[in-house]
């Protein structure tokens, strides 16, 4: 049974404040059809309308707009607009947690860390140190919440997993860098 107060740390939405701009006519390239997905799924100027934010996100999302990557995982990962879909839901959190997307990065943390409660003996350090790692990398960009993650993970590890933690966030800054 997990206490009442870790439930809601896994299942905390983090709220983003988007200020969005005025969308041209004929705006193109990710960024317009991210808005796009912005304004159906908000029902600014229009019903709003998860099939058709779905839509915009994933045509942003394939042209590697994080944003719209995390934002369309989530409506996978909820069925909102689209068929509820896990595996699509951490195919797009994973391609948004790589390029950066802080948000996605804490919510795969998350995801992989109760992922390791449930899995078997061999695959449950791996799964702690890559938790490590999303969370960390979260924590480094002020993502809120994660830095107490980075500590509620790190608690079940052992030395060792906790330094391959560091060093696969080093080495991913180090490739992002390149």
């Amino acid at each position: 049974m997990v206490p009442s107060f870790l439930r809601q740390w896994f299942s905390r939405a983090e709220a983003r404040d988007v200020e969005i701009p005025e969308i041209q006519e004929g705006s193109a390239g990710a960024e317009g059809q991210f808005l796009k997905g912005v304004r159906f799924a908000g029902g600014e100027g229009n019903a709003q309308d998860y099939t058709q934010a779905a839509h915009w996100y994933g045509q942003a999302a394939e042209l590697n707009h994080a944003l719209a990557q995390f934002n369309l995982a989530v409506m996978y990962g909820q069925g909102q607009g689209v068929l509820r879909d896990e595996a699509k839901s951490l195919m797009w959190m994973t391609r948004a947690a790589k390029l950066g997307d802080a948000g996605a990065q804490y919510r795969l943390g998350v995801q992989q860390h109760r992922a390791c409660r449930e899995s078997l003996p061999g695959a449950v350090s791996e799964g702690r140190i890559e938790a490590l790692k999303w969370v960390r990398l979260s924590a480094a960009q002020g993502y809120r919440g994660a830095e107490n993650a980075c500590e509620f993970v790190a608690l079940g590890m052992t030395l060792e997993e906790v330094a391959e933690g560091g060093r696969r966030v080093t080495a991913f800054v180090a490739d992002k860098k390149a």
